[in-house]
């Protein structure tokens, strides 16, 4: 797909960005994220240093990005190789009786 030109606003700053088309809407659901996180920092303390309150965000959302479970292609080839078993093995015993 092309590359299209896009603005996003961080913190009251406009970024221009050259992303592809089919990245768009993650960068824009990214750059909301970071504006919620923001504000809800700048509601909740007394920090107004933008620099402050961009790196409370940051280190908030890369944490809670660690901390969500990984989904391993190799597992999920495991569980459904799993699963097949278990559902041939119950398969014959169902027949067997």
């Amino acid at each position: 797909m092309a590359d299209i030109s896009l603005k996003v606003v961080i913190a009251g700053r406009t970024y221009p960005l050259t992303v592809k088309q089919e990245d768009e809407q993650p960068v824009l659901a990214a750059a909301k994220m970071i504006n919620d996180k923001v504000k809800e920092f700048e509601q909740n303390y007394s920090v107004r240093d933008k620099q402050d309150l961009l790196a409370m965000s940051a280190l908030n959302l890369i944490a809670t990005i660690q901390n969500t479970p990984k989904k391993e292609p190799e597992l999920d080839d495991e569980l459904n190789q799993l699963d097949l078993f278990v559902s041939d093995y119950l398969q014959k015993e169902n027949d067997a009786v």
